[in-house]
């Protein structure tokens, strides 16, 4: 038993060597994405976690928190592979490529308002009181008060799920475009312009969406 517990320690001091060799791999990328190093120092230190899981289990029925699997030499070897193809390719081949668009995701949801006063409540409660040093003039208007509601959040639809708003039935449309978005080459004035399909783009499919009312 003294020969497993020696096992164990030394499978320990590898975990611990891995980590340090991992956390210094992360360090010197410096935040680069699919780094070579720090995808070896990763692949080292799952293995050496895996290896002294089993150990540990083996030797006293116990595991660690770590849910890992070991990763094999060929897949280490076909992740640095994929790395390197992508990190040397200079775009030569992209002109073969059969989708070089942009794709574009459209949404319309539409809003019942059941109490104007009570939107106009939840949005004041929504909005922070002071907003760059001064204070915040009062929601006027339901238009405001939609604004406010998605800005408080991540803006998305989901931060208009709310009790003051009855959804209604909306349409998703697909779009095939040839240039992305440029938010700052549309007056914001103009809602239907970031909208607008102009050239070539062309319309893949729409889908509707049905609301489902209490």
């Amino acid at each position: 038993m003294t020969e497993r517990f020696a096992e164990l320690d030394a499978a320990l001091d590898r975990v611990c060597a891995a980590a340090r060799a991992h956390l210094e791999a992360v360090k010197a990328a410096d935040g680069e994405p699919d780094d070579d190093a720090v995808w070896q120092a990763y692949v080292a230190l799952n293995n050496a976690s895996h290896e002294y899981d089993e150990l540990l289990n083996d030797v006293f029925g116990e595991v660690t928190p770590w849910d890992l699997e070991a990763i094999s030499g060929e897949e280490a070897e076909g992740r640095i592979s994929t790395v390197t193809s992508e990190d040397t390719d200079d775009g030569a081949d992209r002109g073969d490529d059969p989708y070089p668009h942009v794709v574009s995701v459209r949404q319309r949801r539409d809003y019942r308002v059941p109490s104007v006063t009570a939107l106009l409540r939840a949005a004041e409660a929504a909005r922070p009181p002071i907003v760059e040093g001064e204070i915040t003039e009062p929601v006027a208007s339901v238009g405001e008060a939609l604004l406010e509601l998605l800005q408080s959040g991540d803006g998305s639809l989901g931060m208009l799920d709310v009790p003051e708003l009855d959804p209604l039935d909306g349409v998703v449309i697909v779009a095939e475009v040839q240039e992305a978005l440029s938010p700052e080459a549309h007056d914001e004035s103009d809602g239907e312009a970031p909208f607008r399909l102009v050239g070539a783009d062309r319309t893949v499919g729409r889908l509707d969406e049905r609301a489902v009312l209490d």
